[in-house]
């Protein structure tokens, strides 16, 4: 009898985080390389002086020598990249860009690197080879073909070494245009925004030893078990010395539980574990500004009594009075927030606010950590500026063991802003560009991501050349998004291997292989060293260690130089001579961007050096000279006009949706079909929900559905099949993995002042199923 195709299974999680399922994981990923022994070397040298920066997280080092300093997520990066399997000429004459197209993500990447330049011409139907210097020549033809340098955009991916970022920017401007976006804008943009006009600099203030020293860490909207495993060593640590670990997350995630250190041999033998948190919150989805409101408002309450009767006073009054500016108009702005407010908006109740206002106001060093749970919402930099006010309060910025801490993604997305990926660049560095260089630079604001794909679908974008990443994938709206790639006269794919983004192409197409973290970068003067900032502002060096797959290879620094060589001859600078001796780019470096003097010198020291923080510092680089309490009231998880919108359209939402990571991807790269935290085995279309929720919709935990996304619009966006997996989710909420569900997330639902797609809050409706089951 035919059955339907089952290879799904959902199995609750049992086990800590880490431990001996992460180290079986790493060892099915450096068996599956193809070449486990080379690979096993080189994954002792991650993120080690003298090796290779990780190419996951931007996660900072311990300041400990003799460890082994990656984590399951980290060598699954290392083995994705170092992979022994190659894609040639050959496979692509085998396999047209339509075949390529009905496989899923997990199957392009799995074939392994790109290893020669390969080009489509939008009529064969399939990618065939090109020389370096015809590519070059292509891509030269059209740009300076375009009616404005503005008809192009230049994208960047936080993977993005600092040479490769400065010449990328360089180029780009010396071309005529700031267009230029990058993977930043979709995940903690709102936190550079929220940051530079509440304290005048858009990173995080602590550092990895402030970790060591901290009384409280609140985390917020973050889960490292999966994003930033290796976040999981300091935090354990802080409970076991008696810090408090405080977590708001919606989902009960493992890796924020428990937790067995893989290089504690007692914890191994014995099957331990180490506790994680000491208290942990269930928010609702978009509620933490209403939570910090909340925290705060306990903090008045007892300045109040403590004014009458003479106690400990919890607010900082003399910090507040020297160095912050409009302490009293937010005052006036969480009286007038009630607490009615608060409870219906945040989801927690009462005495859990008290609960958490007490364990901050008992620390006399905290730090707040947040990631995309935060940042990825309408109104996140509300919520980031909310949580300022709230460390402001205290005075918990600029002291050791406390401040702010955006968690980073990619793993030199920090430093890629730094070198002057934006695209609405500070005034202070386009003219330090125009005096190093002595060349006008364009001063007006670029596009960001969703800017960039409003103007290709308005045919004002005619080449799109992106430095790394999945763009196809990685953006809101899929396909409108792919609707406008489609619409460019040239796309340019800068990449290690094959993804969705070479297979939906601009009228012509260009695929440009290059050099991983992991391998050797042979330039004439011998071996290079490329730079990365990690979150924590620490820039180090970072030298591959495997022979690349193929000579075809090129670096992305002399990938940059030979696109602006074909572009611009040698204005402004020689490029083609500085891919000699990447010490050469960072003397350019040294002269335009402040704190890399001596860029070539300091980089020798073991662990790199310190990027010194202004607000680290408690120096308030902002208009006032202060750091600033934002006043708000609380705001509307959607804007009115859509609310508005889809109740008179009959548009009634069942859940409210946020795209999370799987345990088994980083970003849109997929390393497999599990997600072992999760319980779920060999499947990623699925929707965890409360079987409460699913029961009242009318539907059966594993029926399988379709899901609608909701706007004011007349556009449909909808994804198929999806199993339903009832799940400890609180009632309301639903949750799936991207780049499935980003075909859900509009492109006009972005956050107030920061055009970061609010991936975390999507109104939904479930529909059955319209995918016919398959059978064997």
């Amino acid at each position: 009898m035919k059955t339907p195709v089952d290879r799904f299974r959902f199995r609750p999680y049992q086990r800590p985080a880490a431990g001996w399922g992460a180290l079986r994981s790493v060892a099915h990923a450096w068996l599956d390389s193809r070449q486990p022994f080379k690979n096993l070397r080189a994954m002792l040298q991650t993120n080690q002086n003298g090796g290779f920066d990780c190419p996951g997280c931007a996660w900072g080092e311990a300041p400990k020598e003799g460890r082994i300093r990656f984590c399951e997520n980290g060598a699954k990066a290392v083995n994705w990249e170092a992979s022994g399997r190659g894609v040639d000429a050959e496979f692509f004459a085998r396999h047209s860009i339509e075949d390529l197209l009905a496989q899923d993500d997990y199957w392009l990447e799995y074939q392994g690197r790109l290893t020669e330049p390969m080009y489509y011409d939008g009529n064969s139907g399939h990618y065939r080879p090109i020389s370096w210097d015809l590519a070059f020549k292509r891509i030269a033809e059209h740009l300076n073909s375009l009616s404005s340098p503005d008809q192009a955009a230049f994208y960047t991916s936080g993977r993005a070494s600092n040479e490769a970022a400065f010449l990328y920017q360089l180029f780009a401007r010396t071309f005529g245009t700031n267009n230029l976006p990058d993977c930043s804008n979709m995940c903690h943009e709102a936190s550079g925004v929220a940051l530079k006009g509440s304290i005048g600099t858009g990173k995080g203030t602590v550092t990895y030893e402030d970790f060591e020293h901290a009384e409280a860490i609140f985390v917020i909207g973050q889960n490292p078990g999966t994003n930033h495993p290796r976040m999981l060593e300091p935090l354990s640590e802080a409970v076991a010395r008696g810090a408090q670990v405080i977590v708001f997350n919606p989902l009960r995630e493992r890796g924020l539980e428990r937790f067995q250190a893989p290089q504690n041999a007692v914890q191994m033998l014995t099957n331990g574990d180490f506790a994680l948190n000491t208290a942990y919150f269930r928010p609702a989805l978009g509620g933490d500004i209403a939570v910090i409101r909340g925290i705060a408002k306990w903090l008045f309450q007892w300045q109040d009594e403590a004014e009458r009767s003479g106690g400990d006073e919890p607010l900082a009054k003399a910090f507040i009075e020297e160095h912050t500016e409009g302490f009293e108009r937010y005052r006036a702005a969480v009286d007038a927030t009630s607490w009615d407010e608060i409870l219906a908006y945040g989801g927690l109740d009462k005495e859990e606010l008290e609960r958490a206002a007490h364990i901050f106001c008992r620390s006399n060093a905290t730090i707040i950590c947040w990631a995309m749970g935060v940042t990825q919402h309408r109104h996140s930099v509300a919520t980031i500026q909310e949580i300022t006010n709230l460390q402001l309060l205290r005075g918990q910025i600029g002291k050791p063991g406390a401040g702010l801490c955006p968690v980073r993604g990619h793993s030199n997305v920090q430093g890629d802003r730094t070198m002057g990926i934006d695209d609405k660049p500070p005034a202070a560095l386009l003219d330090a560009l125009e005096k190093r260089f002595q060349i006008p630079i364009p001063r007006e604001d670029g596009v960001n991501v969703v800017q960039t794909i409003e103007a290709m679908l308005a045919d004002q974008l005619k080449v799109f050349i992106a430095l790394g990443g999945n763009f196809a994938q990685a953006t809101p709206d899929s396909d409108r998004t792919h609707e406008a790639l489609q619409k460019c006269d040239l796309t340019v794919q800068i990449s290690t291997k094959l993804n969705r983004s070479h297979l939906i192409t601009g009228r012509e197409a260009l695929i440009l292989p290059c050099l991983g973290r992991t391998d050797i970068d042979y330039q004439r003067s011998g071996p290079q060293a490329v730079t990365v900032e990690d979150s924590f502002s620490m820039v180090h060096a970072s030298f591959g260690q495997l022979q690349p797959l193929s000579a075809e290879m090129r670096s992305e620094p002399a990938i940059v130089a030979g696109m602006a060589e074909a572009v611009l001859g040698e204005k402004p600078v020689p490029w083609l001579s500085l891919i000699e001796d990447y010490g050469r780019i960072r003397e350019l470096i040294q002269d335009v961007i402040p704190g890399f003097e001596r860029f070539n010198e300091k980089i020798q020291a073991p662990g790199g050096f310190y990027l010194e923080n202004s607000a680290g510092k408690r120096q308030w680089n902002t208009e006032n000279g202060k750091a600033n309490f934002v006043a708000q009231a609380l705001p509307t998880l959607l804007p009115e006009t859509v609310l508005s919108a889809l109740d008179k359209a009959g548009k009634n939402a069942d859940l409210v949706l946020q795209t999370l990571r799987s345990h088994d991807q980083y970003n849109t790269t997929v390393y497999g079909l599990n997600d072992r935290y999760r319980g779920v085995k060999g499947e990623r279309r699925v929707l965890f929900a409360h079987l409460d929720d699913i029961h009242r919709l009318g539907f059966e935990d594993r029926q399988k559905v379709d899901v609608v996304s909701l706007w004011s619009d007349e556009q449909q966006r909808r994804v198929r099949g999806f199993t339903l997996i009832a799940f400890d989710i609180p009632k309301g909420q639903a949750a799936a993995y991207y780049p499935e569900a980003n075909p859900l997330v509009p492109l006009e639902s972005y956050g107030v002042g920061s055009y970061t797609p609010t991936s975390k809050y999507i109104a939904i409706r479930l529909e059955p199923s319209s995918v016919p089951e398959r059978i064997v």
